[in-house]
């Protein structure tokens, strides 16, 4: 590609992020232009964390740029090998087959964030993809990324979304298009994989210092520093795992090449929220036996987590050592579960929250409410002044079955009260999520060449706690047909 676009920041340049680890590592090579590339949608708050200015977004350079139309002077995009087990079987060699990674560049923190174009056409890794990604999928990763930013969910983020005429082939005749995404790292558990599988013992010790240097330098003061970065991951991963059980997340694809060795929610693909409570519910119609339904999804970590310390085997020696160091998952995942209960329930006291959580989930489950509206309803009953629980018992197909936890609930408050309950629930309890029929509505209108809803939607899920929202229909209940949405791996 010989075109060069203008670097979007005069006092920045772009860095080679993993890229500098060399050939055993990426493959060098340029994304695959796009046919008369159009704007999408940007996150505003992507561009002031990545420090873009709004006006230089607008430009045809920027257009270029994150098509894949035009290159930054400096950067030498890469694609990564790696591989991992999917639905918990050994698939080899995978990489990235649809992105590439610009480079990286500062953020407002000074940290560098990797810049990725997911969508960008065939790499060594596509397999027998083609390389694109299609306007459906991508309007999802987008609007998701930025959401689950804004529910304070450690994750990837996604800058903005970019479109083209092209055609992509997958159940039927699609439209190309590309998610310019970010991340300190890309680097995933199968990357550790990869070089364990085929016993390249130097490059997994390079990869490894690698990550220690950049993002966990503690561990290098261990008497054993690669337990101590598989303990780190291990403990990362527990905090994120309670995070997503706490919000209604379910990912849908928890292969170990889906997993970020910065315990980051990476790779949105057959995603959804929630809507009624329904702990074995699979989100991925691909999923036939439901190995990462919702209520799965902890022990499919720690399953991922022994998969990462068999690779880290050869840095680590011992055997006992890398169990150990893995083995911190359960107590950890615990306290952060309770943890994140005990704020969503407005509770100072962790093991109080813990005890009513069980019996109020049965109740949750057994009347099929809705998991996103009754902690926000339950969070404003609160804030309200606890006199009407009305709205709450309305999502509830018996509204009077929930009476006695309701009691319990009120004695636990006047006791462990968070100061400012209600605020603090209403901090903690989001009014919008974006559900799969929401993704759905933006998605066919945008179809059809309108992407308003697409930016409507992503203002009301980065903003997700405001109250403005509360009586807006983004957050009331789902319409009937929202059931009948299939979301698969293409997805």
């Amino acid at each position: 590609m010989s075109e060069h676009a203008p670097h979007p920041s005069s006092q920045a340049t772009w860095q080679p992020g993993l890229g500098a680890l060399g050939e055993a590592f990426v493959t060098f090579l340029n994304p695959v232009p796009l046919t008369q590339p159009h704007w999408i949608a940007h996150s505003p708050a992507a561009a002031a964390w990545l420090g873009l200015d709004e006006a230089w977004l607008a430009q045809d350079d920027a257009l270029k740029l994150f098509s894949g139309n035009a290159l930054p002077e400096g950067a030498r995009p890469w694609a990564s090998v790696y591989s991992g087990h999917q639905f918990g079987v050994w698939a080899g060699q995978l990489g990235d087959g649809r992105a590439l990674t610009l480079g990286a560049l500062p953020a407002a923190d000074g940290t560098l964030q990797e810049i990725q174009l997911k969508g960008s056409g065939l790499t060594p890794y596509s397999r027998m993809g083609d390389g694109r990604a299609v306007l459906r999928s991508s309007i999802r990763e987008f609007i998701a990324s930025e959401a689950m930013q804004a529910l304070r969910i450690p994750t990837t983020r996604a800058l903005c979304l970019t479109g083209s005429r092209d055609p992509v082939y997958r159940e039927q005749v699609e439209t190309a298009a590309v998610v310019t995404r970010f991340a300190p790292s890309f680097v995933r558990f199968g990357h550790f994989e990869h070089f364990a599988s085929r016993q390249h013992d130097i490059p997994l010790r390079t990869l490894a210092d690698y990550v220690i240097e950049q993002f966990y330098p503690h561990c290098r003061q261990a008497a054993n520093p690669y337990a101590a970065l598989l303990q780190t991951v291990a403990e990362g991963t527990a905090d994120l795992i309670a995070q997503w059980q706490a919000i209604g997340f379910c990912h849908g694809v928890m292969n170990t090449d889906n997993m970020s060795m910065l315990a980051l929610t990476i790779d949105y693909g057959p995603y959804q929220f929630l809507d009624a409570y329904d702990p074995g519910h699979i989100c991925n119609h691909s999923d036939e036996r439901g190995r990462y339904a919702y209520d799965q999804q902890p022990d499919v970590a720690y399953w991922n987590l022994y998969a990462l310390g068999q690779a880290l085997l050869p840095l680590i020696g011992e055997v006992a050592d890398a169990k150990a160091a893995v083995d911190v998952y359960p107590a950890r995942l615990a306290e952060s579960m309770a943890s994140c209960w005990a704020a969503k329930l407005g509770l100072l006291d962790p093991a109080t929250a813990t005890g009513l959580l069980q019996p109020l989930l049965k109740q949750l489950s057994v009347n099929q409410a809705d998991f996103t509206l009754f902690w926000r309803r339950l969070s404003l009953a609160v804030a309200a002044g606890k006199a009407d629980f009305d709205g709450v018992r309305a999502l509830l197909m018996r509204g009077d079955a929930l009476d006695p936890w309701l009691a319990d609930y009120l004695r636990a408050l006047d006791e462990h009260a968070l100061p400012d309950t209600g605020a603090a629930m209403l901090r903690a309890n989001p009014a919008v999520v974006p559900r799969n029929y929401l993704c759905q509505n933006a998605i066919a209108t945008a179809e059809k060449g309108d992407f308003a809803e697409i930016h409507r939607l992503l203002e009301a899920c980065t903003t997700p706690f405001d109250t403005r929202w509360d009586e807006h229909p983004y957050a009331g209940l789902p319409p009937d047909w929202a059931a009948g949405i299939c979301v698969s791996c293409s997805s």
